[in-house]
């Protein structure tokens, strides 16, 4: 999936709504995003700042590389059980 607007980019996008009392269906189309992305961003970055964004994202991506290593880990230890049952 391509992203096309930043963190930066989409709180600026949602704060331009709060400001200006702008309709979201002009919002939208100034901006060439459908209507469903404008309320997901809301749902997600609704009332964040810039940082929020950045930290909300660096958690993300920690928690995905603390799944993967719980996954190789129970991997291992069905591999270790396997290699047990054998014996």
């Amino acid at each position: 999936m391509k992203k096309r607007h930043s963190e930066e980019q989409i709180i600026g996008i949602l704060r331009e709504t709060e400001l200006h009392e702008v309709p979201v269906r002009d919002l939208c189309k100034k901006h060439n995003i459908s209507e469903q992305t404008f309320y997901r961003w809301r749902e997600k970055y609704g009332g964040m700042d810039v940082p929020d964004a950045r930290r909300l994202k660096e958690l993300e991506l920690e928690n995905a590389k603390l799944k993967r290593l719980v996954a190789e880990q129970m991997l291992v230890i069905d591999g270790l059980k396997e290699f047990g049952r054998k014996k």
